[in-house]
């Protein structure tokens, strides 16, 4: 068996959504762009411009 190279979840950063509240974890596409990452969604993004 082909030794793996994926990340174990559990070990992945987390930040907290800025407008849910929510937690949610690193993801591939956030790779460049993590640091400036606030929201777990585009439903969470838009939403920031009505509250």
């Amino acid at each position: 068996m082909p030794a793996s190279k994926s990340v174990k979840k559990a070990h992945l950063p987390t930040k907290d959504c800025n407008v849910c509240g929510r937690p949610f974890s690193w993801r591939k596409k956030w790779e460049r762009d993590w640091e400036n990452v606030k929201y777990c969604s585009e439903r969470c993004s838009r939403q920031k411009k009505t509250l």
